[in-house]
C-alpha cells in the first residue's frame, strides 16, 4: 500500500510539472505591416509661446482682480513676431495684423493702470479674433481669461 501511495504521489507531482514549449524563431508573414514607431508630439515655438502667454495672462488676471501690482510688460511676448509656427504658411498678413493688435493691447495693460481691466479684456479679444480666423481650438479656453 505504501508503494502504491508513493507511486501515486510521484505521478501527481510529475504530471503537475509545467512543460515549457520550445521557442521557435518568429517569422513575419510577408503581408504583415511593420509597426510604426511612436513619435512624441513636439510643440512648435509658436505653440509653446502661446501656452506661456496663456499662463502669464492667468497670473496677470489674478493680480488685476486682487488689485496687486502688475509688474512690467513681458518682453518674451514680442517673440510672437518671430517664433516658428507648425505651418509657416499661417504666418501671413492676417496673423501679423492680429499679433500686432494683441501686443498693443498687452502693452496698454502695463502703461495705463486706470483702464487695466479693459485693456486686459481687449488683449483676450485680440487672441480670440485671431483664433477665429486661424486655429479655433483654444477659443473656449481663451474666453475663460476674460475679467467680468
Amino acid at each position: 500500500m505504501k508503494k502504491v501511495s508513493l507511486l501515486l504521489i510521484c505521478l501527481v507531482v510529475l504530471s503537475c510539472h509545467k512543460k515549457e514549449p520550445k521557442l521557435e524563431p518568429k517569422v513575419k508573414p510577408a503581408c504583415e505591416k511593420p509597426k510604426s514607431r511612436f513619435k512624441m508630439y513636439e510643440m512648435s515655438e509658436m505653440a509653446a509661446l502661446m501656452e506661456q502667454m496663456y499662463v502669464d495672462n492667468q497670473r496677470l488676471k489674478e493680480r488685476i482682480i486682487k488689485s496687486d501690482t502688475i509688474g512690467k510688460f513681458p518682453k518674451h511676448f514680442l517673440k510672437i513676431h518671430t517664433a516658428k509656427m507648425t505651418d509657416e504658411a499661417d504666418n501671413d498678413d492676417f496673423f501679423k495684423e492680429k499679433a500686432e493688435a494683441y501686443i498693443k493691447a498687452q502693452q496698454l495693460i502695463y502703461s495705463d493702470s486706470e483702464n487695466v481691466k479693459q485693456h486686459f479684456n481687449d488683449g483676450v479679444k485680440a487672441c480670440i479674433t485671431c483664433h477665429e480666423g486661424k486655429c479655433g481650438g483654444p477659443i473656449a479656453r481663451i474666453k475663460k481669461l476674460y475679467i467680468q
